[in-house]
């Protein structure tokens, strides 16, 4: 064999070597492994889909909400003890409780019954509606700790929700260019509301006093705003006036089936825009404030708050809540609290966090005045 053979048989040998290792090299990066194992598909597949994330919708806990209602209406943490059958048993038939409120479940996200919403309550514009508007934003919001640091203690089971509760259309003397005696407050108040709930991760509620004009009107008037996830609405019927009769002279009501429309029309923006529950708030102190309130329907998308806005005596205010939200039972129950009319009365103050948690059912809605 001629040495030019040798030399050709050698380079081949190099050339087959080299090869050899790249397909090597080039089955390590395909296949994952240093040598050429046999790649098993089936085992691959599995792997992959063991990977991939499936999106599960959450779900209502419909026992532990059960629960929570069932603890809010009897003022407890206890959990209900089942009746057993006796054949001593009185023969008297039992009066069915008012409370818990049989109604429809709310979608997830909800906030009550799982929380207690604290809210403080005022106008920008003014020093004399409320809380809001009375201190600057640093100092009302110390102040906003300080109650909820109080019902936190008061109730450890119940997480406080923050709110502010502003006043977006507020009645007024006057009748104004359009002859409604109400006020709508400029995009740039409500804006800066926003900004300080945001900064305070607090949810905003916003009023309608609407006086004389429909109520609807004035509440759709605020959809921008209701199509974001942390705006809930509250209706006053004190300033819902009826006949022309100017508000602050005589007491609004608004009917059930105005409420009703309301309900509906957040239930709509909820659905369209895949928002959480709204929290629909509507205050009451006398019996014709709100007519045909057992008419009155939540739905999975809107959750409502009747609210105790009367002040005064700690026994008056006991009172007003027993006669007109306890005995007409809606779904949750508020309480408002004055830190100036609560004391206008002889031997009156306002309740404590301990005192308000006696009442049954407790209410979830605590709004400063």
């Amino acid at each position: 064999m001629s040495k030019l053979t040798k030399k050709i048989g050698v380079f081949r040998l190099v050339v087959s070597g080299v090869v050899f290792l790249f397909v090597i090299i080039l089955g390590y990066f395909y296949t994952g492994y240093l040598f050429p194992y046999s790649y098993n598909q089936a085992e691959a597949d599995v792997a992959t889909s063991s990977d991939e994330v499936v999106f599960v919708a959450p779900v209502l806990d419909k026992e532990a909400y059960d629960l929570k209602l069932w603890q809010i209406a009897n003022a407890t943490t206890s959990k209900p003890v089942p009746e057993v059958a006796s054949s001593t048993a009185s023969t008297t038939p039992k009066v069915p409780s008012l409370w818990p409120v049989k109604t429809v479940y709310p979608n997830v996200g909800a906030i009550l019954p799982g929380k207690r919403i604290i809210a403080y309550y005022g106008n920008l514009y003014s020093t004399k509606m409320g809380v809001l508007g009375e201190y600057p934003e640093a100092e009302m919001f110390r102040r906003l700790d300080e109650e909820i640091k109080k019902w936190e203690e008061a109730d450890p089971n119940t997480p406080v929700q923050p709110a502010l509760d502003y006043i977006a259309v507020t009645a007024q003397g006057s009748a104004g260019e359009d002859g409604m005696y109400r006020f709508r407050m400029p995009d740039t108040e409500i804006e800066k509301v926003l900004a300080m709930a945001e900064r305070k991760k607090a949810i905003v509620i916003l009023e309608v006093q609407p006086g004389l004009s429909p109520i609807q009107k004035e509440i759709e008037a605020l959809e921008p705003y209701l199509k974001l996830p942390q705006v809930h609405l509250a209706i006053d019927p004190e300033f819902c006036m009826k006949d022309g009769r100017k508000p602050g002279i005589y007491i609004g009501s608004v009917s059930g089936s105005e409420v009703n429309t309301a309900i509906n029309y957040l239930s709509r923006i909820v659905k369209e825009n895949n928002l959480p529950p709204k929290v629909l708030i509507v205050h009451r102190f006398t019996q014709r404030m709100v007519t045909n309130a057992l008419t009155i329907k939540p739905t999975a998308e809107v959750q409502v708050v009747m609210d105790m806005d009367g002040w005064g005596h700690q026994a008056r205010k006991l009172n007003t809540y027993q006669q007109f939200i306890y005995s007409e039972p809606v779904q949750f129950t508020g309480f408002k609290l004055f830190y100036k009319n609560d004391y206008k009365e002889e031997n009156s103050r306002i309740m404590t966090p301990a005192e308000v948690l006696k009442i049954k059912p407790q209410p979830l809605f605590i709004q400063y005045q």
